[in-house]
């Protein structure tokens, strides 16, 4: 994944639609009062929690841990929503109009760990954005092996002495990498060829051509920790190595916005979504309601809030 130049953040304005507000009361209004009329307080609270969850839209983050893929996390965030609000989860495998619309923007490799950027409801038409915004990493390598996937997750195909290795070396060696330069991209990636990932296509043993070198932007990478054969670094752009955290997407960071999975409630994640007017995004950007109102982007309900972003043809993000 590239890093983009400047980071990117979706402006956010306070929602005071008639409408909006209107149309979200009403839902609640009709659910609770249905399941009322049933005498079951447990039916009530059901019902409320159900009205409060279909009527989330916005974009937060979550904490990937390493293990699942990055679809995997969010099919298991869904149903843990759907299950707290007491409607059943759709079947994966059968195609039927999703009751709950997530989806996360920028895909985590199963070996990776860290923010995850994830929208629900209309929100979801804000991801890419995020996949446009700068991201930060802390990748943990390993002296002396080669792995046919450049991770620790394939097999060695090259073994050499790191001995005379310095820590003098490795730092003159990330100059080379950052600012702009021009970057293959792995075999084993989440690059797509006639539908399927790349590194599908290379573990089903198929003959994968080596995609052109194409533009990245690095803005900075630091050597934190050199203990050979192990070295530790901070850097602003992608990489595949012994362990990989990223620790930012766009404005959401690791240790202040990911929700770990004991917070993946309907309403932590309402919380979530309330925040980014408050501190994520920059003041300015709330005064724009105004010059906006005319304009023909397109104005996404965010709960509490209107997201406000032109639709884009080109949208990559993975929605379930």
């Amino acid at each position: 994944m590239a890093a983009a130049e400047i980071e990117v953040v979706s402006p956010v304005i306070l929602d005071t639609s008639p409408d909006t507000l209107g149309s979200s009361a009403a839902s609640v209004a009709t659910e609770v009062a249905a399941a009322a009329r049933t005498g079951s307080q447990a039916q009530v609270s059901k019902a409320a929690l159900a009205a409060k969850l279909m009527s989330l839209s916005g974009v937060f983050a979550v904490h990937k841990p390493k293990g699942p893929t990055s679809a995997e996390l969010l099919n298991r965030l869904k149903e843990k929503l759907l299950a707290e609000a007491g409607m059943p989860s759709p079947e994966r495998n059968k195609r039927q109009k999703q009751t709950l619309k997530v989806g996360h923007g920028g895909t985590l490799d199963s070996a990776a760990q860290g923010v995850l950027v994830v929208g629900i409801g209309r929100g979801t038409k804000m991801l890419t954005s995020m996949l446009s915004g700068s991201k930060r990493y802390i990748a943990i390598g390993e002296l002396g092996k080669a792995t046919d996937t450049l991770d620790s997750t394939g097999k060695v195909t090259e073994e050499k002495p790191y001995d005379k290795i310095t820590q003098e070396d490795i730092e003159g060696i990330l100059q080379k990498f950052t600012g702009n330069i021009m970057q293959v991209p792995p075999l084993y990636s989440a690059l797509k060829k006639d539908g399927q990932r790349l590194s599908t296509l290379m573990k089903r043993g198929k003959v994968v051509e080596a995609r052109p070198a194409r533009p990245v932007t690095v803005h900075s990478i630091s050597l934190l920790e050199f203990q050979p054969p192990f070295f530790t670094l901070e850097l602003s752009s992608c990489a595949s190595v012994l362990e990989l955290t990223r620790t930012k997407q766009g404005p959401f960071t690791l240790a202040q916005h990911a929700l770990p999975e004991d917070r993946w409630t309907i309403d932590d994640i309402a919380r979530s979504l309330e925040a980014c007017t408050s501190t994520l995004l920059p003041e300015e950007l709330t005064s724009k309601k105004s010059r906006s109102e005319n304009s023909s982007d397109q104005v996404l309900s965010c709960g509490y809030i209107t997201l406000r972003e032109t639709e884009r043809e080109d949208d990559t993000a993975k929605t379930l």
